[in-house]
């Protein structure tokens, strides 16, 4: 073909396409009705049947972005505008939810019960944390509810000290822990448990059994509105440098602590308010003599009411501020104790304090205060305490965290003539992932419990320090190192040791 030949086709083709240009303009100029009907009929889809998680409204005249077909080209879709609204709106038609590039949806979006924590209780709040640390396809699942259930085993020495006398022993301690959380749309319940049992294999010594059980249901009343119920039991046995421990004893008291409690909280803008009622009853048992005589405590017995209220002002969503009043009851089962005592009392308290919700890296709350208890025999002096309570939960970096608890509290004596003491107990615990599957943890604590008056030589300084390690064998089995040391100084008396080991495995689910 010539050179002359090749211009002319190339020119023919030129003319056909401009003449197919020019008739795809009029076609479209000339009926823009077809384009307005197509609009119409797209506004009229529902928003959210194609709407792309990820993709934001925008203003008139947006485009979606462009579809993969399965041939790797692309597809613009074209967003059309709502006379309603000024959002883009997504032609369902388009299917672009089968991207597998697309943003994943969040479980959680939706959901009103995501995980609190409380602040008034340090082994609730550890419980918790714990099921919250499990993975989260682990445990089994009853209907609507979720079981975290572990089982562990260990063997354990106990080396004990108090001036020229040492006892040792070998023992075993089984215990168990679980969790129970629903997975409603509305509302959330809680129950957290976990307790050991100890068996002595070898040497002298006491066994120390211990329980914890706590329960939680929030029931959202309304967007600002929610009640809470809980109920608490805890089991365990005195120690015998206690104050009121009974002297020379082979097994002392079992303490048992119920408590049950309801409260209501709701938001008006930034001002937070909330009453609560709580409930807690003691119950003591018998104590064991060492020539096999039993020693009955039932007139420690007693119930603890309290009525708060809390009133806190939100600075920021991560800081609020607090004042909280309590007044209350101590009612004793029998009027009169074994020395002819009367101890029930009336208690007021009052605090003030900050609470701090950074999410996952600093979250809890701390508080200062003043508690005053007036008894009904005149024989006691009134007991009056500075308090400082809190529980802080800091994570300052992935895979490691400090939980610190500040505790005071006003334990009444047994002891004629005696009111009773005041306990403040600081505690905190470090833990850290040394590798995926391995953590480390470190303890420490201070306790230090005063009395008033000529009951002062009584006072005791408790000083506690541990370390442990973590080996996460796999999904289902750990295993477990653990050493403790507990010192106990007396202003007057002489002062006891104690050298705890325990290693073990725990089978969890």
């Amino acid at each position: 073909m010539t050179l002359l030949q090749d211009r002319d086709t190339y020119g023919a083709g030129r003319l056909d396409l401009r003449a197919f240009a020019v008739v795809l303009a009029v076609c479209v100029f000339a009926h823009p009705s077809l384009l307005s009907a197509q609009q119409a009929a797209s506004s009229t889809r529902p928003a959210t049947a194609g709407t792309l998680p990820g993709v934001s409204t925008g203003t008139t005249g947006q485009t979606a972005p462009a579809a993969a077909t399965a041939n790797g080209s692309t597809t613009a879709t074209t967003a059309v505008t709502d006379p309603a609204t000024t959002g883009a709106i997504v032609d369902p038609s388009a299917a672009p939810l089968a991207d597998p590039d697309a943003i994943p949806v969040d479980e959680d979006i939706g959901r009103q019960n995501l995980r609190e924590t409380r602040l008034d209780d340090a082994t609730a709040d550890r419980i918790r944390r714990s099921a919250g640390d499990a993975e989260d396809d682990s445990g089994i699942r009853l209907g609507s509810l979720i079981l975290r259930p572990s089982i562990s085993q260990k063997l354990g020495s106990e080396t004990q000290r108090a001036g020229d006398s040492k006892e040792n022993r070998i023992f075993s301690e089984t215990g168990l822990k679980g969790t129970l959380t629903s997975d409603w749309s509305r509302h959330e319940l809680t129950l957290g448990a976990e307790g050991a049992w100890q068996e002595t294999l070898s040497g002298e010594g006491t066994d120390k059994p211990r329980a914890n059980i706590d329960a939680r249901l929030r029931l959202d009343l309304a967007d600002d509105t929610i009640a809470i119920i809980n109920g608490a039991y805890s089991f365990g046995r005195e120690d015998t440098d206690d104050p009121n421990a009974v002297s020379g004893a082979k097994v002392q008291s079992g303490v048992n602590q119920y408590g049950l409690g309801a409260s209501v909280e709701r938001d008006f803008g930034l001002i937070r308010g909330s009453i609560a009622a709580d409930v807690t009853r003691f119950q003591y048992s018998d104590a064991e003599l060492s020539n096999g005589a039993t020693l009955e405590r039932s007139d420690r017995n007693r119930n603890r009411y309290t009525l708060s209220s809390r009133l806190g002002y939100e600075i920021s969503p991560a800081l609020t501020p607090f004042v909280e009043g309590t007044i209350g009851r101590i009612d004793y089962d029998e009027d009169v104790d074994s020395a002819g005592y009367r101890r029930s009392a009336d208690l007021y308290g009052a605090k003030t304090g900050v609470a701090v919700d950074l999410g996952e890296k600093l979250r809890g709350e701390i508080a200062v205060g003043y508690e005053h208890q007036t008894y009904e025999d005149a024989r006691l002096e009134e007991l009056s305490a500075l308090t400082l309570d809190g529980n802080i939960f800091w994570s300052p970096r992935e895979g490691t965290s400090i939980d610190l608890t500040l505790d005071t509290t006003i334990d009444p004596s047994t002891t004629a003539g005696v009111n009773g003491a005041t306990i403040h107990r600081f505690t905190t615990e470090l833990a850290h992932d040394l590798r995926s599957n391995l953590v480390a943890r470190l303890t420490g604590g201070t306790t230090f419990t005063n009395y008033d008056g000529d009951a002062a030589s009584s006072d005791t300084t408790a000083y506690l320090a541990g370390a442990g390690l973590t080996w996460k064998i796999n999904r289902y089995l750990d295993a477990t190192a653990d050493l403790t040391y507990e010192r106990t100084n007396y202003k007057t008396g002489t002062d006891n040791d104690t050298v705890t080991a325990l290693v073990g495995v725990t089978a969890k689910r």
